[in-house]
């Protein structure tokens, strides 16, 4: 697991956003409520939750430095 700094890679940002996954999904509004997660997958449920408390965005870290 993780602890610290996230490091960001701008490939993995621009496939999530373009995937046809994604994009059948929103449009035809088929999408879970926020924490279903823990119904479907439980275990990658909690290690999502884990490693979100335990790094941080670097993006977060420049928004608060150049507020």
């Amino acid at each position: 697991m993780k602890i610290g700094i996230r490091k960001p890679s701008l490939k993995k940002m621009i496939a999530a956003r373009t995937s046809v996954k994604r994009i059948v999904r929103h449009n035809l509004g088929v999408k879970a409520p926020r924490g279903f997660g823990w119904l479907t997958n439980p275990k990658k449920a909690l290690y999502n939750r884990v490693y979100n408390r335990t790094t941080i965005d670097v993006f977060s870290l420049l928004k608060k430095l150049f507020k």
